[in-house]
């Protein structure tokens, strides 16, 4: 009887929360499935000055690339030596393109990545290069998984610091377009912010007792955060310190959210654990999810918008979603 009580109990259980996260399911997929063969998990993605030629990084020091926008991916194998590397980022600016990965590794290609050379880094260096932008020729801004900011202006031979102290372990650290930065600490319990022309980071408290996930910059300059248990928050472009009430876009579902992009200022996309992956077309108002990748055998990790009509989202062991955008009725 007392087993009978039980399963009753969990039967009872599993149906209300089966009830409370119901979201509204998209009319389209618009993610077509890609797996690659590897065993990494895939950190970055990004494309040289021609569309169709893009390059993909992850653990393992694992490099793939792409000649046809991203429907076929060939594995490339760079000579490391006995080194155990994990790439966590990548950028190009025309056929010049960075690697930024972990133990402390900066790679340099100026061909589209037919070569790749590696440049030295100062025994010095806080912390080691956790992603890097390309601004322009031979200029790139890189950023340490403790926060160290610098520049260089002449292909990597030189660096100009351009803050004066690390902010310390960092979760993770976004760059916005203007160059402002938002790093959310190791434990998750703060976050710090540092803009062009200050010397220091500044710190901030989080605003609940949630520990946050992960944070960035939206397309209008205002911030958003993801905060454990799935809670999203925005912030105005002209006041970044006070934040929108909590939004939950699953509520009560078991598995958490991971990353958040915007496709246009108005569709934004969240992914998460478990195949998650859900959007909303009025800027954070209604949710809808995408249920056709809720099988798909993987944590969804980050999401890269190159452009409104290209993206993809990086998963683990191989996992690649491309969007293509849904074709409009005649």
């Amino acid at each position: 009887m007392r087993k009978l009580k039980q399963i009753l109990i969990i039967l009872t259980i599993s149906l209300f929360c089966i009830s409370c996260s119901k979201v509204a399911s998209t009319s389209y997929n618009p993610w077509k499935l890609i797996n690659l063969e590897t065993e990494s998990t895939f950190a970055d993605v990004a494309f040289t000055s021609d569309p169709n030629h893009g390059w993909i990084v992850g653990t393992q020091a694992t490099l793939f690339e792409t000649t046809d926008g991203g429907d076929n991916w060939e594995e490339r194998k760079l000579d490391l030596g006995e080194e155990k590397v994990s790439f966590d980022g990548v950028s190009f600016n025309g056929d010049e393109g960075w690697i930024t990965g972990k133990p402390a590794i900066l790679l340099h290609t100026e061909d589209g990545g037919q070569t790749w050379s590696r440049i030295p880094l100062s025994e010095k260096l806080p912390g080691a290069p956790y992603n890097i932008v390309a601004l322009a020729p031979q200029t790139a801004e890189m950023v340490t998984d403790l926060g160290a900011i610098y520049r260089t202006t002449d292909g990597g031979r030189t660096w100009k610091a351009l803050v004066e102290g690390a902010v310390g372990v960092a979760r993770n650290i976004r760059r916005s377009s203007d160059g402002k930065y938002v790093a959310v600490s190791a434990r998750g319990n703060f976050y710090s912010t540092w803009e062009p022309g200050q010397s220091e980071w500044t710190p901030h408290n989080r605003n609940s007792s949630r520990r946050l996930q992960t944070m960035g910059y939206a397309d209008n300059g205002g911030l958003w955060l993801i905060a454990r248990g799935g809670q999203l928050q925005f912030t105005s472009p002209e006041d970044l310190e006070t934040w929108d009430e909590a939004l939950y876009p699953e509520f009560s579902t078991s598995w958490g959210l991971l990353d958040l992009s915007y496709r246009t200022p108005e569709e934004m996309w969240i992914a998460g654990g478990s195949g998650n992956l859900l959007v909303s077309f009025d800027n954070g108002k209604t949710w809808e999810k995408d249920r056709e990748v809720e099988n798909v055998p993987s944590n969804l990790y980050k999401i890269v918008f190159v452009n409104s009509e290209k993206g993809f989202v990086l998963g683990q062991k191989g996992v690649l979603l491309k969007y293509e955008p849904p074709t409009e009725a005649a």
